[in-house]
């Protein structure tokens, strides 16, 4: 006799599926964040070598913001760590006081951050509306 394998009983709400849990959001901003702190760390020997300033300035500046861009898109599974997003977009523009061309490279990334954060969000919401009526059809025919 041979015995069938069952799945296990379902929770009530039903399974939690790993795609539903899925940000695309956190994916497109992590990545920007992450190529961000290889052009704000990079922008340390330019600070150094090219506007002149010294590097017990530029380094902490520079290198301080590369660590923090790293540390905030591994946070971004909690909404306050976009806040902290935001204020770094900020922070790498304002680099451009000290190298001119950081307003350039980082109202770039300002732009990036933006279109990452804003198309996410439109993504995400999409995503819910589409298993909510994908859900409620489901449901509708009894399976």
């Amino acid at each position: 006799m041979t015995e069938e394998t069952h799945p296990p009983a379902l929770p009530p709400d039903g399974p939690v599926d790993p795609e539903r849990e899925k940000s695309p959001r956190r994916g497109m901003c992590a990545a920007v964040l992450s190529l961000e702190a290889v052009a704000v760390g990079l922008s340390t020997p330019v600070m150094i070598g090219i506007s002149d300033i010294r590097p017990a300035l530029a380094l902490p500046l520079g290198l301080g913001l590369a660590v923090l861009c790293v540390l905030v898109a591994g946070m971004l599974r909690r909404e306050s760590a976009y806040v902290l997003g935001h204020a770094l977009q900020v922070g790498a523009v304002a680099l451009g006081f000290l190298a001119p061309l950081m307003f350039v490279v980082g109202g770039i990334f300002a732009l990036l951050w933006g279109t990452a954060y804003g198309l996410g969000r439109k993504i995400e919401n999409e995503r819910a509306a589409a298993f909510a009526a994908y859900d409620e059809g489901r449901g509708s025919d009894g399976s």
